[in-house]
């Protein structure tokens, strides 16, 4: 049997990476569900709906669902709690679609499972935050963890459209350091706010503790770091179009959204945190985790394709 006729199962793993069409829809779902459900946890703390289903895994005692005897807050935690479920399928799609693939592309196979993995852990954490009353380090944690199921969900789409094996690099080095600079920035940044956000007023309940941080010195720790992040994303667009690098417009996605961020930061200092904005804060934020991540996997190629 030719190439040329050779069925697609036994073809879509070659030097292009896997075409498998479901296997590509159900990773750019995967990853897109992360973000989304980052939506629905602020929607949680910024309504104050954090102990809207106050056991866990069941909403109360003895019931899965919502009773009547519940609020409003209750149908927007319980609505989070299934989006749990959305991403715990979706993984699971991921990794059974993959398995054909595991011996051709143990790198997909390994990152599927931290998908699932994540998936998993993050639910626990989860209970520990209802069980805890919404203690802020763990919410901040349970954050951080979701933007990072955002990256690897990001480094599977990237890396099932290539081919697997050694990879080379394929920028200068000058655009190679603004992109790691990019992404250490952005983790400082990410992880300033997050400690912010757990000393303002935005709990999840209206009797949590908060932390006891002076907020106006977090609030200006958190923008030092961004500005940063923005200056050095401005070299780096300017450096990427003056060499014509393949990740130029990616620089150019970033520094939109960072300018969003920025005035949308502004916004919220000079208005009192309205919610919309904080939550909007937050979901801007794993986009941006995931479009650093896509242009870091898109510096190198397989070795094969580099030349």
């Amino acid at each position: 049997m030719s190439p040329a006729t050779a069925p697609a199962s036994l073809a879509d793993h070659g030097n292009q990476g896997i075409k498998s069409p479901w296997l590509r829809r159900m990773a750019w779902a995967s990853m897109l569900a992360n973000i989304v459900i980052i939506g629905t946890g602020g929607a949680v703390r910024l309504t104050g709906s954090g102990l809207g289903c106050p056991t866990w895994p069941l909403c109360t005692p003895g019931s899965l669902l919502p009773t009547e005897e519940l609020t409003w807050h209750s149908a927007v935690e319980f609505g989070n709690r299934l989006m749990t479920g959305v991403l715990s399928v979706l993984a699971l799609a991921v990794l059974i679609l993959v398995w054909r693939y595991r011996k051709q592309r143990p790198d997909l196979f390994a990152l599927a499972w931290v998908m699932l993995a994540g998936v998993l852990a993050q639910a626990v954490v989860g209970g520990i935050i209802v069980i805890t009353g919404l203690n802020p380090l763990i919410v901040g944690f349970h954050y951080f963890a979701s933007i990072l199921m955002v990256t690897v969900g990001t480094v599977f789409v990237m890396r099932m459209t290539q081919a697997p094996g050694p990879r080379v690099k394929v920028v200068k080095d000058s655009i190679w350091l603004t992109t790691t600079l990019i992404a250490v920035l952005s983790v400082a940044t990410i992880f300033v706010g997050i400690i912010t956000t757990g000393v303002g007023p935005h709990s999840g309940d209206a009797n949590v503790q908060r932390t006891g941080i002076d907020a106006q010195l977090l609030a200006h720790m958190h923008a030092w770091p961004g500005y940063a992040l923005l200056s050095v994303t401005v070299i780096g667009l300017i450096l990427a179009y003056a060499t014509n690098a393949s990740t130029r417009k990616f620089f150019a996605a970033l520094l939109v959204l960072q300018l969003v961020q920025v005035a949308i930061g502004i916004y919220q200092a000079n208005f009192g945190l309205p919610p919309i904005a904080v939550g909007a804060h937050m979901v801007l934020a794993a986009i941006l985790a995931s479009i650093t991540t896509a242009m870091i996997v898109r510096s190198s190629k397989p070795h094969s394709l580099a030349d």
